[in-house]
């Protein structure tokens, strides 16, 4: 018998947790009113994590172990070799927390755009030319993205203490 590998418990995992997401989805309160259920997005969404859990799942039952466990040669062993290979994702989440954290007081526009140009300034370089394409896309994203939530949905997100555009 083939032995399993990581990514085929880690793919049964997820489906497992999509599954035990889509049975909670019929807890969600249906009002009286609308056409569209409050449950269709999630369960959608929910749906295309379990297919592609489903083909990941395929695809690692299909690999063999020693091609998918193998140790990767340019990581350093110890705490420093950890941090050094992990770099990228650990810049993410502290970069996310710091956003949370700031998040009452910035708000969701200021602070979104200081948290997509941080991230892109600390993943992407240094250069004038580089800050200044970070600050564009930075400004332009989350810029839109805002109007779109604010102004076409009408969500109301965190405005903060520093700029509050509807106080």
């Amino acid at each position: 018998m083939k032995r399993l590998n990581r990514d085929t418990y880690v793919a049964a995992a997820l489906l497992v947790i999509s599954g035990v997401f889509f049975w909670a989805s019929f807890d969600i309160r249906q009002p009286d009113y609308g056409v569209l259920m409050p449950s269709t997005w999630p369960r959608i969404i929910i749906g295309v994590l379990a297919f592609l859990s489903m083909i990941f799942l395929i695809q690692s039952v299909g690999a063999t172990p020693s091609a998918t466990e193998e140790a990767d040669p340019d990581r350093r062993p110890g705490i420093g070799g950890f941090f050094a290979y992990w770099r990228n994702p650990i810049i993410c989440f502290a970069t996310f927390f710091g956003f949370l954290a700031t998040l009452p007081v910035l708000g969701m526009l200021i602070g979104g755009i200081s948290f997509v140009f941080t991230l892109l300034t600390l993943l992407g370089g240094w250069q004038r030319r580089d800050l200044m394409v970070h600050a564009a896309i930075a400004v332009l994203t989350v810029g839109t993205m805002w109007s779109i939530f604010t102004f076409g949905l009408g969500v109301i997100l965190p405005t903060g203490i520093i700029y509050n555009p509807f106080g």
